[in-house]
Parts: C-alpha cells; structure tokens; sequence
C-alpha cells in the first residue's frame, strides 16, 4: 500500500488536513491515537510502567494519568534523561508495529489507494522510514505562534518553548516531498489538499500496477 507522512509543526493546521483527507476516502492512522493505544488499560506495556515507574502514575479507573508519569520523569534533572530513554525503549517499538499494522490491513472497496500516516513527529523519529512520500503543511512561524496561542490559550513564551522542541521549519521544508502551505481560510486548504490528493491517487495506481 502505497503510504503517504502527514506532518507539521504546532498550529500548522496538520489535523484539519488529515480530517479533509479522512473525508476524501483515505484512511488516516494518527501515531499519537497508536501511543495511547498501547498503553490503554490491562495493556502490557501499562503494566511495565507501572511496575518501572510505581503504581501513583495509574488514575483510579487504571488508566495511565500522564501528568504524573511526566512529573515521576522530569521530577529529577539526573535521572530524567534514563527514564525518558527507557520509556521510549519500552513503547516505540510497540508504537511502530501497531502503526504497520493498521497501515498493512486489507483495503476497503470505498477506500481511497493510499493511507496517510499522521504524526508530528514524522521527521524526527524513524517513523519517515515507514512511507513512500513526505507532505508538510506548512506555515511561518508568526502564524504558528497566534494560532496556537488562540487554540490553547497559551502564552507566547509556551508557544515559543514547543516550537524550540521541535525540528525547525527549514529542515522540515529540506526532508518534505510535498508542501502545503497554509496561511489561509478552511475552504483554500480544502482545495489545495484535494488537488494533491488527485496526484497521489496517480503515484498509488502506478506503483500498484508496478508490484502487480
């Protein structure tokens, strides 16, 4: 099946793309849906965090309470870097198998001839190696600040330090196969991603009649 990366820095409008692809006939697989599906409750993976980590980062109901997980690892600069890294040891091959797995499922007949994999940190992590083709939506910087402050109600300071964490925009712009710029309303996104959904249709019907 032919796999296209959907990414974006915060506030780029990655979602609202992935939502108009969605209602194009694409299934669309959003790896941060897959990272808490794996840690849903009776979950392996819940169970050795759990017992890593104590028993005061599970919530009442079982579930894991994420803020204390995230307190239990940053709580102490000298060890925050090993229990990070043993988090990540634990959960990302969980993360990618179950992200191949829904990828690799039998296509439906009102199913458009590629899926999307969703994730914003596409780039960053080997999840890349898992796709034919890279899009970015991308935006300045400025716009990704005031859209994201407005969404989340956060201060210009928050945003900034988020936006830090991430790749920057010019190295996501050099690794992009495709790039949707969206600095406008709903309805030019929507046109933009439906033009570009045509081409991909094209790329998936040529590289299935290559492997047939």
């Amino acid at each position: 099946m032919f796999v296209v990366g959907l990414t974006g820095g915060i506030g780029s409008g990655k979602s609202a793309a992935a939502t108009i692809f969605a209602k194009l006939g694409v299934t669309v697989v959003n790896a941060d849906n897959v990272a808490r599906e794996i840690v849903e409750p009776g979950s392996e993976a819940l169970k050795a965090i759990a017992q890593h980590f104590g028993q005061t980062i599970l919530l009442d109901d079982g579930s894991l309470d994420r803020a204390a997980l995230r307190k239990k690892i940053f709580s102490d600069a000298e060890s925050s870097h090993t229990a990070k890294q043993w988090l990540e040891n634990l959960t990302h091959p969980l993360i990618r198998q179950r992200i191949m797995e829904h990828l690799n499922k039998n296509k439906s007949k009102s199913e458009a001839d590629y899926r999307i994999l969703e994730s914003p940190l596409l780039m960053e992590t080997n999840q890349h190696k898992l796709v034919d083709r890279l899009l970015l939506i991308d935006i300045p910087q400025s716009l990704q600040i005031e859209r994201t402050m407005a969404r989340d109600h956060n201060t210009q300071e928050q945003v900034d330090a988020i936006i830090a964490a991430q790749m920057s925009r010019e190295d996501k712009q050099l690794l992009a196969n495709d790039k949707i710029e969206n600095i406008g309303t709903l309805a030019e996104l929507e046109k933009k991603v439906l033009a570009i959904h045509a081409q991909y249709q094209q790329l998936a019907s040529k590289q299935n009649l290559i492997n047939h």
